[in-house]
């Protein structure tokens, strides 16, 4: 039966009637000028029929005959709509003139419903990052525009470092926020996380980026839990040209050892046609630079050290290596299978270097290498697609374990030389009796990885008189492999051993329109995982639209599966272990294994121009979360050990451990039922063609019933904040002008997060509840608190980002930048630096296509 549904929602549609076409065709102008404007998106609505205007203006659309709403969206233009007729056989003209404006409210978006639509008409939250925002913006760092979009916590660990979450729950470990890249998952195989740092796309090749708040995973699958990130590049016809970007950042503040945190990046775009056919674009950046030089400390029983890096300070004592570098970039040719389709091969790579935060401290990321290569077929009617991806690393390690080890050999009498080799994968254990009075136990803290992906899809659209519809099926197999040194890959024989997972995934989504202003849409999903069986997965929405906005009332379902690492980690010898078979206590409590956490969502929604001055976007929503996937927690409480993990006792598991059992081990699990809700507001307000005025506001809150003992998650008894830690402000706000008239453009924006506690692993930062017992010590700031250092909550600042740009001439573009400008106490995550004042400057030459205008 389960399969059954899956091939129906596979091939439904496949057989629907092939009419005789029919063609839209005609050219895009500016109303003032008078002159093409190129690469503008013309669509159909509520299809996935559209197109883009070529170097003359010119666009044409083949499609099935009927009624259509052909929509024109450019950036910095107002969206046209134009009712049309279309007869078989017969080709419409439609020239049509676009109106400058920097209102926002006009884009065409793509993530909602996997087909093209006004973003008024969407039935989900979501706010563009446009092509204007990305190429105005003076930094190498084009995540730093997530943190003025709406609903979204955005955290800075450095100057490399950020990452986002949205609607709750956040840790430092954080797979809830599925990104795509071009239709491709941009995330890790073992840990599910974002590749952020690791990722091989070049900013100047974006041309927009499109985030969607609350579960998409009716159409996306597992993990796209609290939201997507969807980043879509250019396409090489529309976008030719040479791009090249000098850029530099510094902030004024001096390191602990006399070195100023800083960047350079150096990044290249190419695109050209090869004939009517034939195209292709490159891109590629290296950048690198210092990081904020904060050591993090570290606690062998109650005694803290500094971290251990790969460096030497100036008196010859090891620590972080603060630099950083990336060397990225990406290749697509598209070749024109017919007028109306293309075959797209694409391949991008990356190595980088940095530091990382993670649940167990931070970790020193050596020549972290990312690879992949991807087929599409993109039509009207049908897409297609499979990429493979591989993650490489030798020599990447955990800081925190690192330190450990080293002061266990150190303060047994080892050398110096000795104890900092040995710290790489070994710790010292005193024990009386024996000879040399010890033992050496495998403590590694290097993480390997030689980790592998495949994915496939395939998708049909069509439509119906008034219903429209896509199907589709998706496909994917994990390899992972970590050599043994943080997943349960060595099997008793001491052989690695591939974990592999697959899931085989099914979609489909109606939309049916009620006369001119209403739609209903359905989705759902089928899925089968090789672990958790099969899912169900649906979404449904009532839209009411008009021209200037429209009324949504949606439901929707997520689950967010276990990643590999949740179900199957050892790290630094038993510390974190993942929990695919579930854990036994010594007192003969059970901790349950791992299963999907699933989160339903209603949400109420309004988006639109109440004004040609005003665009107003806002919602509520209430979440039901059951089975919660909590962060890295530690079960071993009050005075019990753990003694198996499954059947498998932990001497076994972990050699070296005492018959009694581990006296600490984190690991994951889920919990009974918890309530989440909040409000998301944007109000934006044109007050000169010229200037553009936003202001944002969130609102999160929850509730979780502390009778329920369901609800204890490190089974202690007592349901607190140990068990539920939320990791997000209650309040956000932010505030913003932005400016762009002739050669000038320009932008404020701030930002203001309420003080919040974060609990993550063994991180804290929270502020001073002497009632409430972490990690076996009370929450103290400025105080030990477990293994981490409490610096305290986080947040509780107004950060100000200024910028100002100047086009010389339509080759050269100076923009600047200073990143919290008010130079306020900005700490954003745990075991990281408050942010000092960072200051950019870039350089941009922008040299036109062969033959193109000067």
């Amino acid at each position: 039966m389960k399969r059954s549904i899956l091939l129906f929602l596979l091939f439904l549609g496949i057989g629907a009637l092939h009419a005789q076409r029919a063609v839209i065709a005609g050219k895009v102008t500016d109303a003032q000028s008078k002159e093409a404007v190129v690469g503008a998106n013309v669509y159909l609505e509520g299809t996935t029929t559209g197109t883009v205007t070529d170097l003359n203006g010119m666009y044409s659309i083949t499609t099935a005959p009927g009624d259509y709403t052909l929509i024109i969206s450019y950036v910095g233009y107002g969206n046209k709509s134009q009712r049309i007729s279309l007869t078989s056989g017969e080709t419409t003209t439609a020239d049509v003139m676009l109106e400058t404006s920097n209102l926002l409210g006009q884009e065409v978006v793509v993530s909602a419903s996997r087909s093209a639509e006004k973003i008024t008409n969407a039935p989900a939250t979501i706010s563009v990052i446009n092509s204007r925002s990305i190429e105005e913006l003076p930094s190498f760092n084009v995540a730093e525009l997530l943190g003025r979009q709406r609903g979204l916590d955005y955290v800075r660990s450095g100057v490399l470092g950020i990452g986002v979450n949205a609607r709750g729950f956040n840790s430092a470990f954080n797979p809830k926020n599925l990104q795509v890249n071009d239709g491709r998952f941009s995330t890790l195989i073992a840990t599910g996380l974002p590749l952020g740092a690791l990722g091989t796309t070049v900013k100047e090749d974006i041309e927009r980026i499109e985030v969607v708040l609350g579960p998409s995973s009716a159409l996306y699958g597992p993990n796209a839990h609290n939201g997507l990130i969807n980043t879509i590049t250019k396409n090489p016809r529309t976008s030719e040209g040479t791009t090249f970007v000098v850029g530099f950042t510094s902030s004024l503040q001096e390191g602990l050892f006399g070195d100023t945190p800083h960047a350079q990046s150096y990044r290249l775009r190419h695109a050209m046609k090869l004939g009517e056919k034939l195209s292709f674009k490159v891109s590629g950046e290296f950048t690198q630079g210092q990081e904020f030089n904060f050591i993090d400390s570290v606690y062998v029983g109650v005694v803290g050290f500094n971290e251990l890096g790969s460096a030497f300070d100036n008196e010859g004592l090891q620590q972080p290596d603060f630099t950083f570098n990336s060397l990225r970039g990406e290749a697509q040719v598209y070749y024109a299978v017919t007028p109306k389709s293309d075959l797209i091969a694409s391949y991008g790579a990356s190595k980088s270097n940095n530091i990382g935060n993670t649940n167990a401290g931070r970790n020193q990321i050596r020549d972290w290498l990312v690879n992949w290569v991807q087929l599409r077929y993109v039509s009207p009617r049908f897409f297609a697609q499979v990429y493979n991806t591989t993650s490489s690393t030798d020599s990447t390690f955990a800081m925190n374990q690192r330190t450990v080890n080293y002061w266990t050999f150190r303060a047994n009498g080892f050398s110096e030389e000795e104890s900092r080799t040995k710290s790489f994968t070994k710790q010292w254990f005193p024990v009386a009796g024996i000879p040399g009075g010890g033992v050496e136990l495998d403590r590694g803290s290097i993480f390997q990885d030689q980790s592998r992906r495949l994915n496939a899809e395939a998708q049909y659209n069509n439509r119906i008189g008034i219903l429209s519809y896509i199907a589709g099926v998706q496909y994917q197999r994990d390899a992972a492999n970590s050599n043994g040194t943080y997943l349960l890959d060595r099997n008793k024989d001491g052989v690695v051993e591939d974990i592999v997972i697959g899931q085989l995934g099914g979609y489909l989504q109606a939309d049916l329109k009620f006369g001119s202003n209403f739609k209903a849409v359905l989705a759902a999903r089928a899925d089968q995982h090789d672990l958790y069986g099969f899912n169900f997965i649906p979404k449904a929405a009532l839209v009411y639209y008009n021209d200037n906005g429209s009324f949504r009332l949606t439901y929707g379902k997520g689950i967010a599966a276990p990643t590999i690492l949740n179900l199957e980690a050892n790290i630094f010898g038993g510390l974190l272990l993942g929990n695919g078979t579930g854990f036994t206590l010594s007192d003969g409590s059970k901790i349950n294994a791992l299963t999907v956490e699933t989160i339903e969502t209603v949400e109420a929604g309004y988006k639109g121009q109440l004004s040609n001055k005003l665009f107003v976007d806002a919602n509520v929503y209430y979440n039901w979360s059951k089975d919660f996937l909590s962060p890295a927690l530690n079960i071993a409480t009050n005075g019990r050990t753990v003694t198996h993990r499954g059947d498998v006792p932990m001497s076994d598991v972990v050699p070296g451990t005492a018959a009694s059992g581990s006296t600490l081990v984190l690991t994951y699990l889920n919990f009974g039922k918890v309530n989440t809700y909040g409000f998301d507001a944007s109000v934006s307000y044109s007050i000169t063609p010229s200037l553009l005025a936003t202001m944002n506001y969130s609102y999160f809150g929850y509730e979780i019933d502390t009778e329920d003992l369901a609800n204890d998650g490190n089974r202690n008894g007592v349901v607190d904040e140990n068990d539920l830690p939320i990791n997000t402000p209650a309040h956000k706000i932010g505030l913003g002008l932005n400016y762009t008239k002739n050669k000038l453009f320009g932008s404020l924006f701030g930002r203001w997060v309420e003080s919040y506690d974060f609990f993550s692993g063994i991180n804290v930062a929270a502020a001073t509840n002497p009632d409430l017992v972490y990690a076996g010590s009370p929450v103290v700031e400025g105080a030990r608190v477990g293994r981490s250092f409490n610096n305290g909550p986080l947040g509780g600042f107004f950060n100000l980002d200024l910028s100002l740009g100047y086009r010389i001439s339509n080759i050269f573009t100076v923009s600047g930048q200073v990143t919290n400008a008010l130079n306020a106490e900005v700490r954003e995550f745990v075991a990281s630096p408050a942010i000092a004042p960072l200051y950019s400057l870039e350089l941009k030459v922008n040299l036109p296509a062969i033959g193109g205008k000067k």
